[in-house]
């Protein structure tokens, strides 16, 4: 494997690479088979995984990460090193089926929003940045935040912000929105949902209900619980997949398919009644950032990291 490099080395103008030598220490075992960067972003963890040896399809729902990352690596494109797709992780099976690639040795989702599409005005991520209700990861897609804040009814958003945001003012909250329609900004919503809250909770509710929002645009659980799925079919024997979430319905999630091999917790059995799963947990607790990785990039906070190792075992078996 090649010398540890610092890991500002690995961040570029699109994205901040999150525990990129973990990533790389616990996914690299091999270099017998392609390595996927299911959310290859600005290319960090990819160029890691290419330093390390690796050879690297690259997935992105966003064209522009695509296009940036081509660019930055595109040395590593010419020689083959690296292949890039355009495509939902959650479709992974059919992508790479598609492309003929198998013998698939390592899979890495970095879940979330990368700093570019935070950073960038018109997509409308972050609250702290007035501009267009937006939040999708692809272009290409006709849902957006306007819709979801404009069309839905104030039952819907109060779920909507209960489920994925786990926001206890909820019911408030979507009761200011719908009374204040048409909302045409993040700026507008931000303000709404001030107004709506005690101002010692401002930051804390703005984060909630703006994640609440982008992963109902973006179906990101879904999308993560389908990935999560094809993972199974796509990992030969051994092979590893490597999860950072940042948020606890993410980790969630994660956490109950590298242990019980399904989303819902339920423990699988062998018609013995042993468990099994098809996967082997590589950590025990989820990996976080040190403290100096947080103050060179405070996004990071929240990272959690999960490894597990394909098994031979099928979840095939009885649900109990």
């Amino acid at each position: 494997m090649a010398p540890r490099e610092p890991a500002a080395d690995y961040a570029g103008s699109f994205h901040v690479p999150v525990l990129c030598h973990a990533v790389v220490e616990a996914l690299v075992t091999s270099l017998g088979g392609p390595y996927v960067d299911g959310t290859l972003g600005g290319g960090g963890h990819t160029a890691a995984l290419l330093d390390a040896g690796a050879t690297v399809v690259g997935v992105d729902r966003d064209r522009e990460a695509i296009d940036a990352t081509r660019r930055r690596l595109s040395t590593r494109v010419s020689s083959g090193q690296l292949r890039t797709i355009h495509g939902n992780f959650a479709e992974l099976e059919a992508l790479l089926a598609n492309e003929g690639i198998t013998g698939v040795r390592g899979l890495l989702l970095d879940l979330g929003v990368s700093s570019h599409q935070i950073d960038t005005s018109r997509r409308g991520f972050s609250y702290r940045i007035d501009a267009p209700l937006d939040m999708r990861m692809s272009s290409d897609e006709d849902l957006d935040a306007a819709d979801i804040i404009n069309r839905w009814s104030e039952r819907e958003l109060r779920q909507l912000l209960r489920e994925y945001g786990e926001e206890p003012r909820a019911a408030r909250i979507a009761r200011k929105v719908v009374a204040a329609r048409p909302v045409n900004s993040t700026g507008q919503l931000a303000r709404i949902v001030r107004a709506a809250v005690n101002i010692r909770r401002e930051a804390k509710t703005l984060s909630r209900v703006f994640q609440a929002v982008r992963i109902a645009v973006n179906d990101e659980l879904r999308n993560l619980e389908k990935a999560l799925l094809a993972a199974e079919h796509i990992l030969e024997r051994g092979g590893r997949m490597a999860v950072i979430s940042y948020h606890s319905l993410e980790d969630r999630r994660v956490k109950r398919t590298f242990r019980y091999g399904n989303v819902r917790g339920e423990p699988v059995r062998d018609v013995f009644g042993t468990p099994i799963s098809p996967w082997r947990a590589m950590t025990r607790r989820p990996i976080t950032p040190d403290d100096r990785e947080i103050v060179a990039n405070p996004r990071a906070r929240s990272a959690r990291l999960r490894v597990a190792e394909r098994t031979s075992t099928t979840a095939t078996a009885t649900a109990c």
